[in-house]
């Protein structure tokens, strides 16, 4: 199963939840202990899962998109590379081709339409990916976006191409998405079997949590779960929208000070507090039973 864990804001807890969740159920001796756990950090931008699961690292590879290369010597200057580029990275001006490579979104139509074979591709670096382990039975992931990138998607496609393994019964593929709805958001979610949404009972968790769910389960249409997080610090509305639209609610985790202090150490809370270990196994059940339906 391919479980995207995502929030329609920052700060709601979603890589609390997603690396917890992913110790808990590697490291269960129960029913769930034979099952192999793939964690993949796809907020690139800010990956910040491995300060709790202080991975191993064993592989890293730059990444990017391919974009154009013009050879001048057979350019005709005709435009037409600058006609069929819909991201308008590439102009032609009299006896010039301009080239804007943060523009570029390396579709390839530019050399697929040049009628003077004048365009080849070439990798543009925009970040990298790496993987290594964080246990026994959970595999690590991540990738990370070069400072001054403003196009996370290629860099996430290429993380879950090379990091999620062949589908197997008995594999758990977590992906830490980032937050909100944007692209990257969407990139991440594609293809998974279920979205776990991680949201706050405030109107701002509210709110936002209806643009992903929007998002996740109206544009993607994938099945949405929710998990409450800091419950007893606002109001009902977050239960009353799961209620209407039909959201199963699969955990509520209260406002707890000892949560916040062990977060504040950069340690695991179902290491540090057993009955978190339960809850997060108790999680994972409901998740499968979830996907299942």
């Amino acid at each position: 199963m391919i479980l995207a864990i995502a929030s329609g804001k920052g700060g709601t807890g979603k890589t609390t939840v997603a690396v917890n969740l992913a110790q808990a159920v590697s490291s269960h001796t129960g029913e769930s202990g034979d099952t192999t756990v793939h964690f993949l950090d796809c907020d690139v931008e800010e990956p910040n899962a491995a300060l709790f699961l202080h991975p191993e690292i064993v592989q890293h590879r730059s990444v990017g998109v391919l974009v154009p290369e013009i050879d001048l010597s057979k350019c005709t200057y005709c435009g037409r590379c600058a006609e069929v580029c819909q991201y308008n990275a590439i102009a032609v001006v009299q006896q010039k081709v301009l080239f804007f490579p943060e523009l570029c979104h390396g579709c390839g139509s530019c050399a697929l339409n040049c009628p003077e074979g004048a365009i080849r591709e070439k990798l543009r670096v925009s970040g990298a990916i790496e993987r290594g382990t964080a246990g026994e039975r959970l595999s690590f992931a991540q990738g990370t976006l070069n400072v001054g990138e403003a196009m996370a998607g290629p860099v996430i496609r290429q993380l879950k191409e090379w990091a999620i393994p062949e589908r197997s019964p008995r594999a758990l593929v977590i992906l830490d998405a980032p937050p909100g709805t944007a692209c990257p958001v969407v990139e991440t979610l594609q293809g998974c079997d279920m979205v776990l949404m991680v949201t706050e009972p405030t109107p701002f968790g509210l709110h936002d949590l209806r643009l992903a769910v929007e998002v996740a389960r109206g544009e993607l249409n994938l099945p949405v779960a929710v998990v409450i997080n800091r419950e007893g610090v606002g109001d009902t509305g977050v239960e009353d929208y799961c209620t209407s639209e039909d959201i199963p609610i699969l955990l509520h985790i209260p406002m707890d000070r000892r949560i916040a202090e062990v977060y504040s150490e950069g340690e695991l809370v179902v290491d540090a507090i057993p009955e978190y270990r339960t809850h997060f196994c108790e999680l994972y059940q409901r998740i499968k039973r979830g996907a299942a339906l």
